[in-house]
């Protein structure tokens, strides 16, 4: 569902440009609202959540598609954790859906999905480690490397069941908004892929944007 903000950038408390390939990691405080900004178009942002207080709450693919009855996320969507707690709720969406199935690119799933080759390509998973490496402050391992959203990223359902990277669906300047529902850490890994077209084969900056 396309829902505009009513947020202006000018105002926003804080902002800061994340290039392709690199990582972000930030405590959102509950009531505070994140902006992640496709800047260039057809760029995913690989992103994973944590109860801030307590960083074994995560976010849930599971719990979140079935309270909500839909695969895809967009405005209205309640991002639920583990334990079935909301963690926040999607405000303003100018994109339209986002996924929560396709999962994140590694090394392995590279070398499985494409070629031997690609296993020493940068990948999702190698950000989020660096980030989590360090950070210590943050108190994550490894271990806590589990459900992530993709945002931007168009992964459509097939008639029989499974999953296909197709082209994005996004496009210069669209956005997506939430609302911390707790106090919240966000990890992006800004998505480096480039041997499909999730990112259009060309990984580009995004903006994230967060009001008090």
């Amino acid at each position: 569902m396309i829902k505009e903000s009513q947020l202006q950038p000018e105002q926003a408390a804080f902002r800061e440009v994340v290039p392709a390939g690199d990582y972000f990691l930030k405590v959102l405080r509950a009531g505070e609202t994140l902006r992640i900004l496709d800047l260039e178009g057809n760029q995913a942002a690989d992103t994973l959540f944590y109860n801030a207080d307590d960083p074994a709450e995560r976010y849930s693919a599971m719990d979140t598609v079935r309270e909500q009855g839909n695969v895809y996320l967009t405005a209205g969507s309640v991002l639920r954790s583990n334990r079935n707690n909301p963690m926040l709720e999607i405000t303003a969406d100018t994109c339209g859906r986002h996924d929560t199935l396709g999962g994140a690119c590694a090394t392995e799933s590279n070398t499985v999905r494409y070629d031997l080759k690609k296993r020493c390509m940068h990948a999702c998973r190698d950000s989020w480690m660096l980030a989590i490496n360090e950070n210590e402050e943050y108190g994550l391992s490894k271990r806590d490397i589990a459900h992530n959203i993709n945002f931007f990223m168009n992964v459509p359902v097939t008639a029989k069941g499974g999953l296909t990277f197709e082209d994005g669906i996004s496009a210069p300047g669209k956005y997506v908004e939430m609302k911390a529902l707790m106090n919240i850490t966000v990890l992006i890994s800004n998505c480096p892929q480039l041997n499909n077209p999730c990112n259009g084969y060309d990984p580009t900056p995004i903006e994230v944007l967060i009001w008090h």
